[in-house]
């Protein structure tokens, strides 16, 4: 049988960075059935091994999780390795240190001792194998023994696995299940983190992870194309002819031809990241669509909604300067009142279709949000406050129909989502906030272009959260602060460089911008040349130039290794640049 092509991560090291490898190359893997290298016995602990040594020994075997962890579990005593628990590792920085509680000199009398294994946490894998970011320090004691052969054992490890950041980097792969918003119009990203092979075999497992549905973080969010008894027929394995052969029983009752769509456009989706191979999704056996048999990503992109998405090309951008809102073609003032300067424009944002603006102007003391279409006059929401942050659209219902809601942050403590009526007008409505209402004042809030989820900028900080609606009811759930060790309080602007990633303006000399990944696992550093912090405004999209403004003007680059580009286009400091969303 031919062997997978499946897609291994990059290791990305960054100094200070919490690079877990996200981008992926070819590389074949073996199969699950190698059951040879998941029962080679773990080896013994070395002779006469120090205390110290010993439990940094211990803490570097986790880079073996096979055979539950066997390699790991030898350095503990029998009764310690009964109760230890392996399941979910947590993550901790590489450069850790074990170190003694005690100043006297250890003798060869010593029966029993405690270490100190201290360091920093980077975070952890929650039970749907999701990374979630941790903060705080790490001082943990290891007590070890003497066993009848005179050999230091652990007797009390620290609760379940601690992994070094570079050996998760080496044994966990991350991989990217798909699953669709609630109107099923688009499919959401959700990334997880499975063990590299052998002792996993990757596409069986990324089909038990989608079988199980959507992650913690999202499973109020999202929804899956797969019914509830949805199992595995067989393991996800190739066949001989090179596809890649997803196949399930019980998927559900209402098979009708579009759910049947569905499913193949999740499922393939979800692969696009493991396999190059011709994905082949069946039901029973059976091929699960009557037309075609096999699947690439560019066979289901209609049916996973990238048209929604898709900024059109002639949508090149604003911004908002001197009160005015301004193409970022040429700097030129937009036609109508948003671009003569009659409503004294602080921030601006256009919908994902092109047709309609949002602004906060500026009257006397207060704001007020007007809604409308674009280059002509805008509506004025009953909204007033001292302060409005910049808004941000919802995804459309179609790939030509205009935006019908757009938030904003009230006073920096409530949400507003302003919607549009049948009759044209704009009513505006409370986004349950009660998860946040800890954390401080919210400068910034933007929507991700599919809807699910949103980032804000809090005190300062990077937090994101996974939108909930319950019929009218509309929440910010499950909120998680990104990047705290690096980012601190200092972010400044923020936008949606793709479903998951996001572009970040600081006022740190070294982090000015940076991309962040949504679950918390990693951020890339921008090119630092020819930028002053702090970085002020931000503007990312899919398939554009990332847009910053700083001291000295407006500047732009492709990607993480360009040279940030001066434009011709001269705007103040205190300027906003915008993508529509």
């Amino acid at each position: 049988m031919k062997r997978l092509a499946l897609w291994v991560l990059v290791l990305v090291t960054l100094s200070g960075c919490a690079a877990i490898p996200t981008n992926t190359q070819p590389k074949p893997i073996g199969s699950k059935d190698n059951k040879a290298s998941n029962t080679l016995a773990a080896p013994e602990p070395r002779q006469n091994i120090d205390p110290l040594t010993l439990v940094r020994d211990f803490i570097e075997a986790t880079a073996n999780p096979a055979s539950d962890y066997a390699a790991a579990r030898a350095f503990l005593t029998p009764e310690a390795s009964k109760t230890w628990d392996s399941k979910n590792p947590t993550v901790i920085e590489t450069g850790f240190s074990t170190v003694p509680t005690s100043q006297v000199p250890q003798t060869s009398q010593d029966k029993t001792q405690t270490i100190m294994l201290q360091g920093n946490y980077v975070g952890r894998l929650g039970n749907d194998n999701a990374f979630v970011p941790q903060l705080g320090k790490l001082d943990v004691p290891v007590k070890i023994e003497r066993n009848s052969e005179n050999q230091w054992r652990i007797s009390t490890p620290p609760a379940g696995v601690h992994m070094p950041q570079n050996l998760f980097n080496a044994t966990y792969r991350r991989v990217t299940l798909y699953f669709y918003n609630p109107e099923f119009t688009v499919l959401v990203p959700d990334p997880r983190y499975v063990v590299v092979p052998p002792a996993t075999s990757i596409p069986t497992r990324v089909t038990e992870l989608m079988i199980a549905g959507p992650g913690d973080a999202v499973r109020d969010t999202l929804v899956s194309s797969l019914g509830p008894e949805t199992q595995k027929f067989s393991d996800t394995t190739e066949s001989d002819d090179g596809a890649l052969e997803v196949n399930l029983t019980n998927v559900g009752k209402d098979m009708t031809p579009e759910k049947r769509k569905q499913i193949v456009a999740q499922v393939v989706k979800s692969y696009s990241g493991v396999t190059s191979s011709r994905v082949r999704v069946l039901v029973d056996g059976q091929q699960i669509l009557p037309d075609q048999r096999d699947y690439r990503p560019s066979d289901v992109s209609a049916t996973a909604g990238e048209a929604l998405l898709a900024l059109n090309a002639n949508l090149q951008g604003m911004l908002v300067s001197d009160g005015m809102v301004r193409s970022l073609a040429d700097g030129n003032p937009i036609k109508g009142p948003a671009g003569s300067g009659a409503y004294a424009v602080a921030s601006a944002a256009q919908s994902i279709d092109g047709s309609r603006l949002a602004v906060v102007s500026r009257a006397g003391g207060s704001v007020r949000l007007r809604v409308g279409e674009l280059e002509q006059d805008l509506s004025e929401v009953d909204l007033s406050a001292a302060t409005l942050s910049r808004p941000t659209w919802l995804l459309s219902s179609g790939p030509k129909e205009p935006g019908t809601e757009v938030w904003t942050v009230v006073n920096g403590t409530s949400v507003a989502r302003v919607t549009r009526s049948d009759n044209g007008s704009w009513t505006a409505k409370a986004v349950n906030v009660t998860d946040l209402k800890d954390f401080g004042s919210i400068s910034e809030l933007r929507l991700s272009r599919d809807g699910t989820r949103a980032a804000m900028v809090i005190s300062g900080k990077l937090y994101v959260a996974s939108v909930v609606r319950n019929n009218q009811d509309v929440a910010l759930r499950a909120p998680r602060q990104l990047q705290p060790l690096i980012l601190g309080s200092t972010v400044q602007s923020i936008d949606w460089l793709s479903q998951d990633v996001l572009a970040v303006s600081s006022s740190l000399p070294s982090w000015p911008v940076t991309k962040v990944y949504t679950d918390g696992s990693r951020m890339d550093r921008y090119s630092q040349s020819n930028l002053t912090v702090p970085v002020g405004s931000v503007a990312a999209a899919a398939a554009r130039q990332v847009q910053v403004i700083d001291s000295s003007g407006l500047w732009s680059a492709s990607d993480i290794t360009d040279v940030w580009r001066s434009s011709a286009i001269r705007v103040p400091s205190n300027a906003l640049v915008f993508y529509p969303g």
